[in-house]
């Protein structure tokens, strides 16, 4: 009887007390719920010096691979081979990187703002290209066009309806460097001729 009136104290309020190594899973589940699987998002959130956390997701590293229909600069600024200063805060570590030239191409580059599947709204997100957006045709988005990404170099960016915030004609490059923080990136979609300096 002694042990029953102590069992029913432990228990408190709650009809059921868990097993410890149970209530220890529980809890585990609901910070996995609660933080939407961003457990590695939020690690590196705090890498980035207090960026946005979608550029914290953002892909520094791409396959090479570029759109079809993507065409090659004919005499670009910076050929490909050749090394140039980076001058963008796109994600931390950019800004005074030295480059390695990948790729050349002379496109329409476009900022836009979008919604996630989970509801995160990022805001002037640079860059996509024309080649990257489904309903792409001849002509160029206007600033205020609502289009379909076609890209993913962000978690939740392919299939997004975006708003195109701004549009400019200019050659963008693919390129190699290693971030101020150490991270060697590859392949990384895109900078734009503006962004760069000749060494």
């Amino acid at each position: 009887m002694v042990v029953i009136m102590t069992l029913s104290a432990c228990a408190g309020d709650t009809e059921e007390a868990p097993a410890p190594s149970e209530s220890n899973e529980n809890q585990q589940d609901d910070a996995d719920t609660h933080t939407g699987g961003m457990n590695s998002g939020t690690e590196e959130n705090n890498e980035t010096d207090s960026k946005s956390p979608s550029h914290a997701e953002m892909n520094h590293s791409g396959s090479g691979e570029v759109p079809e229909g993507l065409k090659e600069a004919e005499n670009p600024t910076y050929p490909v081979g050749s090394q140039a200063i980076i001058h963008a805060d796109h994600m931390p570590g950019m800004n005074g990187a030295k480059a390695t030239i990948v790729g050349a191409y002379d496109t329409t580059v476009y900022s836009v703002t979008y919604t996630t599947p989970e509801g995160e709204k990022v805001e002037n997100h640079k860059w996509v290209i024309h080649e990257e957006i489904k309903e792409a045709g001849e002509e160029p988005f206007k600033p205020g066009d609502q289009v379909t990404l076609n890209a993913d170099h962000m978690e939740g960016m392919d299939g997004a309806t975006a708003t195109i915030d701004s549009a400019e004609k200019t050659t963008v490059y693919m390129v190699d460097y290693i971030s101020t923080d150490g991270e060697k990136v590859t392949n990384h979609k895109w900078v734009t001729e503006s962004e760069l300096k000749a060494e």
